[in-house]
């Protein structure tokens, strides 16, 4: 049984949100499951999924496709997808917010040795976010950096984005572009790399951590608000996906509640079969 998963709750499925299988993992669950991962080449990726990821599921077949892959794991990154998981009977489930969890796991991946991959954000910034985790902890080994441009890549530079990542050794890819398209971009490339490594799509946490967005006080996260904190910081970029999905949202979740499924949980398998990822190519 891995980390602090209680006896009740050890073994169940993950939990159906309208349509999307969420893992209620804690967080050192998740810790020692991408440890084992990493250690034995399975290739996973990690999708830090909030009411926006859920919503966009709702409208777009290949990012359900791409949250539900067998070689995907969804932990909550929100409040609202914690209160589903525990409305349906997953007591221990608890959030794991992307930015945080990405320092957790920078931290044991120095520890372990496990070495890191950043793709995404604007110039410079991937560079800036291995800088700085990099004097954070001590040790963490980084294999390279790549800021794709603001459009679909071009065949040629998606061949080179996966034989640069497969030439640096990365045991961990961090992928920061948003949802969905950090979602579809795992799914259509996981499987394309020869060397197994484990994904996150981690979003925000790239400018969070390289400083060029204030994150959230503690308290906000705790309380399930930190929509209406984004909201107030960037009302232009945000509000016209607050305004559509939230309130679908709470409507949808109480047409069709939440529910355990009876089976386990496909990030605890230990092989996984690909999503073939034209179709889910940005």
């Amino acid at each position: 049984m891995h980390g602090d998963q209680t006896a009740s709750d050890a073994g169940r499925g993950p939990v159906d949100v309208l349509g999307v299988r969420v893992t209620p993992l804690t967080r050192a669950q998740l810790l020692d499951r991408v440890s084992d991962w990493a250690r034995t080449g399975t290739r996973r990726y990690v999708t830090f999924t909030s009411v926006h990821g859920v919503m966009e599921s709702q409208r777009h077949a290949d990012v359900m496709a791409a949250h539900n892959s067998v070689s995907a794991v969804v932990v909550p990154d929100g409040m609202p997808l914690v209160w589903a998981a525990r409305r349906a009977g997953a007591r221990s489930a608890e959030r794991l917010y992307g930015p945080d969890v990405m320092l957790a796991i920078c931290e044991r991946a120095a520890a372990e040795g496990l070495s890191s991959f950043f793709y995404g954000g604007a110039p410079g910034v991937a560079e800036r976010v291995a800088e700085r985790l990099g004097e954070r902890f001590p040790g963490l080994r980084v294999a390279g950096t790549y800021t794709p441009p603001f459009r679909e890549l071009t065949q040629a530079e998606r061949e080179e984005v996966l034989a640069r990542i497969d030439a640096s050794g990365a045991d961990l890819v961090w992928v920061g572009i948003s949802t969905p398209k950090q979602e579809r971009w795992m799914a259509a490339h996981l499987h394309l790399l020869e060397r197994p490594c484990v994904m996150f799509g981690v979003g925000a946490a790239f400018d969070i951590h390289a400083g060029l967005q204030r994150d959230a006080p503690a308290w906000i996260k705790e309380t399930g608000f930190q929509w209406l904190y984004r909201l107030i910081r960037e009302p232009r970029r945000l509000w016209r996906r607050y305004l559509r999905n939230n309130p679908a949202f709470v409507y949808a979740i109480a047409r069709r509640p939440p529910r355990l499924l009876d089976r386990p949980e496909a990030g605890a398998a230990s092989a996984a079969a690909p999503l073939r990822g034209d179709a889910l190519a940005e």
